[in-house]
This record gives structure tokens, C-alpha cells and sequence, in this order.
């Protein structure tokens, strides 16, 4: 595990557009298609292995929920490596979709542009754009760390969304997400 941080996506930038497989489904999932008429959208870079992700998983599940209730698009994406690490191939993504209840599509991103696209460099990542799919949060779920003992809240996120929902920009100091690296094909 290499311990990365995100990099920056200059708030104000549109969302860059993508059509990827859902495994679970077997799916197209286009993002414009998902987030119509939403007052925001959620895109978080997650994988299957990282014990960042894992640690969060069911908290992600349970926020996600709580905002796709109030009409908030939300969609999860894996860019790492089947090469170097098959345990995040689409057969197990679309197994921890089921076995975790996601509320949300759970794509493949197997040629990583996706992830270049967004400057995403670790999982889990998270950005929020506003209801003209514009930037308005990329930054972590809360302070909770593998080994750290800090529980897991979502604050971060939460404050985010709300902000974007009330229509304002986001309040809080913005911390960048901390994770591993994303596992890049090998050259």
C-alpha cells in the first residue's frame, strides 16, 4: 500500500463526462444520464482492496442513501490494475455491490482515462459537483484512518453536500482524501 494523497481539481471545473459498464448489471451507465435533473452529484474513486475504502464502506453506503433521498445523483468508480491486482476485477466489484447494498452504480474504469480525467490519484476520492455539474467539493469523508481509532462519520462529505444543497459554496476548510494509490496499468 502506498499512502496517497489527492490531487487538485480546481473547483469550478464541469465534470468531466464518461459512459462506463456497471459490473453488477452489466449496464452502460452514462454520467449525464445518471445525474439528470439532480441538485447534485457524487463521484467517489473507490476499489474493492484498500483498507481506506474498507473502512468506510458501510458508512459511504449509509450517507449515500441519506443524499440519494434528497435527489442527489451518486456513482462510484474503480480505475485500479486488474493486472497487479485482480481482486478489484468487475466480478468482485459486482459481488461487494451486492454483498454491501450499494445504492449507487459501481462502474469499471478499465482503461483508467476516467480516472485521469478527474486527477484522481488515490482511493477513496470524493468530489461533489453542483447542479451544473460544476466542482464545488473534492476532498476526504471525514478524518477517520485505518488504525487510527477516529470514527467514521462521513462529516466531511456530509457539510459538503449540504452546502451544495443549500446552495452556497462548501464552508468547511477542504482536506484532501488519503488513501492508496490508485493501481495503474503497468507499462
Amino acid at each position: 500500500m502506498v499512502l496517497t494523497e489527492s490531487k487538485t481539481l480546481e473547483v469550478g471545473t464541469k465534470a468531466p463526462a464518461f459512459t462506463l459498464p456497471e459490473p453488477l448489471t452489466t449496464n452502460q451507465i452514462s454520467l449525464y444520464n445518471l445525474a439528470e435533473g439532480a441538485p447534485a452529484l457524487l463521484v467517489m474513486f473507490i476499489c474493492n482492496h484498500c483498507p481506506f475504502v474498507v473502512l468506510l464502506k458501510e458508512k459511504i453506503v449509509e450517507v449515500c442513501k441519506e443524499y440519494m433521498d434528497q435527489g442527489v445523483a451518486v456513482v462510484a468508480i474503480s480505475s485500479n490494475s486488474i493486472k497487479t491486482h485482480p481482486q478489484d476485477g468487475p466480478q468482485r466489484m459486482a459481488d461487494d455491490a451486492k454483498n454491501l447494498g450499494y445504492p449507487f452504480p459501481y462502474l469499471y474504469d478499465e482503461t483508467q482515462d476516467v480516472a485521469k480525467q478527474y486527477k484522481a490519484a488515490c482511493t477513496p476520492e470524493f468530489y461533489v459537483f453542483d447542479s451544473n455539474r460544476e466542482l464545488a467539493y473534492h476532498g476526504q469523508f471525514d478524518d477517520a484512518r485505518p488504525g487510527k481509532g477516529l470514527p467514521v462519520t462521513g462529516n466531511d462529505l456530509r457539510a459538503a453536500l449540504d452546502d451544495v444543497l443549500a446552495g452556497r459554496p462548501v464552508q468547511r476548510p477542504v482536506k484532501p482524501s488519503i488513501g492508496c494509490n490508485i493501481k495503474w496499468h503497468p507499462r
